[in-house]
């Protein structure tokens, strides 16, 4: 700091620097008065060390008679650098604070007095924001916030019992990593549970560390114990203080936007978002600018905390609350019956409706299966070889009756063709096509079943009766058997044996290989061996049970105990469902080879993700909700794998988004992308592009064959059906739904240009895009009935949201109506009230307050952290559409599945709202 005194007498200045040693004890808050001139020199050139080498400002002091005048405090700048007025009113202030006996001259009084009006007008402004603050937190709204900020992934209880029982495990884990009694700095968030946050936790360390005066890079279990008792303190203001020190590293209560930068890029690592960390930066900045209207370069405590408790204010401005949501978690309470009787009725009611279409299909079959059994079994039981062999012949004759018939049952759920079309008519009423896969897999079940007890009950029974037997009882069977008494290799090397046991060997392999494990190649094996995991292995083992089909008739009319033809069945029950599977898979046949397309546009996006748009077949027509089959004959000339339809049913395209889980999309996607097969030109990221665009861009060049199969029906495709969606995605479980979320806004786009009246635009942005319910006009009548959707994505990568970035774009572009809400959840973040993600929280809010993007997904959808709360979902829209029915469509992991259709029942239940649950393939 340069120092400039001048002489009262004379013009003559004299300007001098000078070193001081500046007392310790000395601060702003001490007043100096009458005879401390002699401490100015020394006061101002701590101002000068504690200000940063590059921020010098020239006081002008003037001596007249006894007294010393201030004249100015001006900047020594370079030309280059903006003006810092905020800074010279804070130094002005301090010097007029501690030295109060200063006068201003009466030639620089005018200047003085005007810095005075501003610099009291700057500091009245942040006063008055601080009483504000203040009351902010006695708002309800503040309320929610003061429970977060937590330090420890559970919050510790008030009950000692349960902070004993935390640091026990803490204590217990001190020991296991401590050296010579210490614990490093590095491994205190593994200790005390942040183990993957080893950044955020070291900047917690130091910051506990400042408090005691200290700079170690060990501590003492008894330090540790200090340590936990702060971070699990239950007070939101020793929270608060916390998370500031982390920021202050110089402890001198301010934050500079440097320092929040900081920890934006610690809130970033831990909670591993890559993008968040170069943008630091920039959201920083916009931090500062919100805080610090004055321009004082710095932020205080108060501000922080004010930043935290309006975080839902941010929010409301950006999108207002919708009314038809407020206040129902104040609700709940009536939607539990007092009554025990009606509350196991409801239950039971509720399990009736979601399964009776189940029910009495498999009560069907299973009355069926006993049916035929029962007939067989009375059948033999009346025969000359129950005589030789008991009941062993009459079970074993029973299970092979029951094989015949879901031998030939087990066609009928994989002839996609007719149960697509099957779909379109009054069965779906009754009939659970949705469930085909499950049947199938059901029938698989029986049929081991029914093979272990015919095998088992022949090889260990039947056999050894008839060897064994006396001449008397072998005489009664002798015409049966070729009038020789076997032996029993013969029995088994014969036709009836061999084919037998062939089909055993065969079934054996293609339903092991079936098993979810081998066929999602869970099951880690070694070479070789390894190649009978995946789904290759499950595909071709599959195919290996046509053969079994020929050597069931072979078996089947190779009988020993029957001989005439109406006595050798297996050909009555295969025949038709057999005949039924070979037309199917003929004409899916004939169709692929006519539905080849061509490649318009290859998007390589984030997370081992690719999406193929593609030429539109002549004749090629579906509904939203559907999936095709692809094959690509460069690959395999006989591996068929199934997508989702992304496109709208409307498009002139078709558009699939393909995940790399195994060699053959991976090959895929390398002759797309790394031939020569398409111009650079439409090789890029994703982007929605219209389909005029598109058939420009189509490569007239040689492309390999892609064949279409399909299209064939999905649950989602029943979405018409229901007035309210719930549409559930779990990472690229999300593509079935992007079709449907096209076609509502393509439906709401017809509707809203037909239209005489001009829409108004919802504007609620609460968490998400909400909507109000507003039922569409006229326009598609198969659409009418839908009035609201709710997308929700579940993902763990923030990179997947840019896979449909141009989809969410749209819906918050064109959907006036307030059609449809969609509601993103990121499962790599922390919960929201966790302190590793509550810098985060804020800037998001902030950043969509003001400009109404999301600074993780960069569309106008806002991110949620952390998983859902299914249940305040569910509670949510049922309050928002009483006596509506939703259909419930869900594409994940199995787990989640259970908890979403116990909700359904659950909420069917307690409200007038009925929930209809779907899961779609996965």
């Amino acid at each position: 700091m340069r120092l400039s005194a001048s002489s009262g007498s004379s013009s003559k200045q004299s300007n001098y620097n000078r070193s001081f040693d500046l007392p310790e004890d000395l601060d702003d808050s001490t007043t100096i008065s009458g005879g401390g001139g002699e401490m100015l020199p020394i006061f101002l050139d701590g101002l000068g060390r504690q200000s940063n080498s590059q921020d010098l400002v020239e006081v002008t002091l003037e001596l007249e008679d006894d007294s010393v005048v201030m004249c100015s405090v001006t900047p020594t700048r370079d030309e280059l650098q903006p003006p810092r007025l905020e800074r010279n009113l804070s130094i002005t202030s301090r010097i007029r604070r501690k030295f109060p006996w200063l006068r201003s001259s009466s030639n620089g009084s005018e200047t003085a007095s005007e810095d005075a009006v501003e610099e009291n007008t700057i500091m009245s402004a942040r006063d008055d924001r601080r009483m504000k603050a203040s009351l902010q937190r006695s708002r309800s709204n503040a309320q929610q916030a003061l429970k977060g900020l937590r330090f420890i992934s559970k919050s510790t209880s008030t009950r000692a019992c349960d902070s004993e029982e935390l640091w026990r495990k803490v204590e217990s884990t001190f020991h296991k990593l401590a050296k010579d009694g210490l614990l490093s700095r590095e491994d205190f968030g593994e200790c005390i549970g942040m183990v993957d946050s080893k950044e955020f936790t070291v900047g917690i360390f130091d910051a506990l560390a400042r408090r005691r005066r200290q700079k170690i890079p060990r501590i003492t279990k008894e330090e540790l114990r200090d340590f936990w008792l702060q971070i699990s303190d239950q007070s939101f203001d020793a929270r608060l203080q916390i998370f500031f020190d982390m920021v202050d590293i110089n402890e001198d209560g301010r934050i500079t936007r440097e320092e929040i930068q900081e920890l934006i890029m610690l809130s970033a690592s831990a909670n591993k978002l890559s993008k968040l960390k170069e943008q630091a930066e920039d959201y920083a900045s916009l931090v500062m600018e919100e805080l610090d209207p004055e321009k004082l370069g710095y932020i205080e405590l108060w501000q922080l905390e004010t930043l935290l408790l309006q975080r839902d204010t941010y929010m409301n401005y950006s999108r207002p609350l919708s009314t038809a949501s407020v206040g129902w978690s104040q609700n709940l309470g009536s939607f539990r019956p007092k009554n025990v009787m009606r509350r196991v009725t409801g239950t039971l009611k509720g399990h009736i409706l979601e399964n009776w279409q189940r029910g009495w299909i498999l009560m069907l079959w299973f009355f069926v299966m006993a049916g035929v059994f029962a007939l067989k079994f009375n059948q033999y039981r009346n025969r000359a070889a129950f005589q030789v062999m008991g009941y062993c012949v009459t079970t074993a004759k029973g299970a092979a009756e029951t094989l015949k018939l879901n031998m030939a049952l087990i066609l009928l759920p994989v002839c996609r063709n007719t149960l697509t079309w099957l779909r379109s008519t009054r069965a779906r009423s009754f009939i659970p096509f949705d469930d085909n896969i499950n049947f199938h897999k059901t029938i698989a079940c029986a049929i081991a079943i029914g093979i272990f007890t015919h095998a088992g009950t022949h090889l260990a029974c039947d056999f050894p009766r008839i060897i064994n037997s006396s001449p008397e009882d072998f005489a009664l069977i002798a015409s049966d058997v070729g009038n020789t008494r076997p032996t029993y290799k013969g029995l088994l090397s014969g036709v009836e044996g061999v084919t037998g046991i062939a089909m055993v060997v065969l079934m054996a392999i293609s339903f092991t290989l079936a098993i979810r494990g081998f066929r999602r190649n869970l099951v880690k094996l070694p070479a070789p061996f390894n190649r009978l995991t995946g789904f290759n292995a499950f595909w071709y083992s599959h195919h290996l049970l046509g053969l079994v089909y020929i050597l069931l008739i072979v078996h089947g009319s190779c009988l020993f105990l029957a001989q005439k033809w109406d006595q050798k069945t297996s050909w009555m029950y295969i025949s038709v469902p057999l005949l039924l599977y070979i037309v199917e898979r003929t004409v899916r046949r004939c169709r692929s080879v006519r539905y080849s397309v061509k490649v318009l546009k290859v998007s390589v996006l984030p997370g081992n993700v690719f999406s193929l748009v593609m030429s539109k077949p002549q004749g090629f027509t579906y509904e939203s909700g559907q999936y095709i089959f692809l094959q690509c004959p460069t690959i395999s000339p006989f591996e068929w794998h199934p997508f989702s339809i992304t496109s709208a049913s409307g498009d002139d395209y078709l558009s699939v988004h393909i995940r790399m889980v195994g060699d053959w999309t991976q090959e895929l996607k390398r002759i797309f992308t790394e031939g020569t097969h398409l111009p650079p030109s439409i090789i890029g990221p994703a982007e929605l592009s219209t389909p005029q665009t598109l058939l420009r861009q189509k490569d007239q060049t040689s492309q390999p064959r892609l064949l279409v199969d399909g299209p064939y029906g999905a649950p989602a495709q029943d979405y018409k059906n229901y007035d309210v969606l719930l549409l559930v995605g779990l990472g690229i479980g999300a593509t079935p739904f992007i079709s449907i979320l096209r076609d509502l806004l393509n439906n709401t786009t017809e509707e809203q240009q037909d239209s005489t009246t001009e829409t108004s635009r919802s504007d609620d942005r609460l968490n998400s895009y909400t909507s109000s319910n507003v039922t569409p006009g006229s326009g598609n009548k198969k659409l009418q009935r839908v009035k609201s959707a709710h997308f929700y994505w579940v993902t763990r990568e923030p990179e997947s949201f840019e896979w449909f970035k141009g989809v969410m774009d749209q819906v918050a572009e064109m959907d006036h109506k307030g059609q449809i809400e969609l509601h993103n959840y990121l499962t790599s973040v922390y919960e929201e009230h966790d302190a590793r993600s509550t810098l985060i929280t804020m800037v998001q809010a902030l950043n969509h307050a003001k400009h109404g993007v999301d600074i993780l997904s960069g569309t106008r959808v806002r991110t949620h952290f952390a998983r859902p709360n299914w249940k305040e979902v569910f509670t949510k829209i049922a309050l928002k559409h009483p006596h509506a029915t939703v259909g419930v469509f869900y594409c994940g992991l199995p787990v989640l599945a259970q908890e979403l259709k116990k909700l359904c029942h659950e909420l069917s239940n307690k409200t007038s709202t009925r929930f209809e649950f779907h899961k779609e393939y996965f």
